[in-house]
């Protein structure tokens, strides 16, 4: 076991033993476990979170109510989170995190659980408090929202990053488009150099790392034989397509 005793951990310039409480109003973390207090109602809970950070009272409240109406929480402001719904829960987990206005915001799993409308309507939220300064850390199993919201990957196997980076250069870098070219009177002959491929039931599949820039290449070389070009289909690679290569598992597992 590593006993790490020593270094310096700043969150904005401001370090987390010497200046705990500036660093710690820095960031909002909403962890994927729900942890309500279940004896105040939902309006009271935001309030003394606010205030937790130093927000007034009236501030604090008024605070509350933009969380609330932001994910449509206001017709449960007097209710208790047992009342609540799970994804009602998760919106008011994720509102609990961001009441006091932090530039910095973790999110684990925000969505798990959540139904489609809310999932997106989360998305919309997270895509403008980014636009609008703040960095979000997001943990997530949901390839697509990764892909959609992040502009930097990490790729986790095991415990470990194996791999890190924009999701153009993941899929640039792991991934391989196939160019789907339905053909007639091919031949063999026809060998196309630059590519990998294969040939059957009158499809052409070839590999390539840039489908897009690749196509009017190939055309120009088919079309210079006597074969013909019925259909073209593109099949980009995704970023889940890198983590099933890279892992080799299964998104769930």
């Amino acid at each position: 076991m590593v006993n790490i005793s020593s270094g310096q951990v700043s969150v904005l310039g401001h370090d987390v033993i010497k200046d705990y409480k500036k660093s710690r109003k820095k960031i909002g973390l909403a962890p994927q476990e729900f942890n309500f207090d279940h004896f105040f109602n939902l309006e009271e809970m935001l309030s003394f979170q606010a205030g937790y950070y130093g927000f007034e009272s009236s501030k604090a409240r008024d605070r509350s109510k933009i969380m609330l109406k932001q994910f449509g929480l206001e017709s449960k402001s007097k209710s208790t989170p047992r009342q609540l719904s799970g994804g009602m829960k998760r919106r008011l987990q994720i509102a609990k995190a961001l009441v006091h206005d932090p530039p910095i915001i973790i999110l684990d799993e925000p969505t798990a659980g959540v139904d489609l409308e809310l999932r997106h309507m989360l998305w919309d939220y997270l895509n403008k408090i980014n636009s609008e300064g703040k960095t979000i850390l997001l943990t997530t199993h949901y390839i697509e929202e990764a892909e959609h919201l992040c502009k930097q990957i990490a790729i986790i196997d095991s415990g470990k990053i194996i791999t890190e980076g924009s999701t153009t250069e993941l899929i640039q870098n792991s991934g391989e488009n196939s160019i789907q070219i339905k053909i007639k009177n091919w031949e063999e002959s026809n060998i196309l150099d630059d590519w990998k491929y294969t040939f059957e039931n009158d499809y052409l599949n070839i590999i390539s790392k840039d489908g897009e820039s690749d196509i009017p290449k190939l055309i120009k070389i088919i079309s210079q034989s006597n074969a013909s070009i019925e259909k073209i289909n593109i099949k980009k690679t995704t970023l889940e397509d890198v983590f099933l290569k890279l892992t080799g598992k299964s998104i769930d597992a």
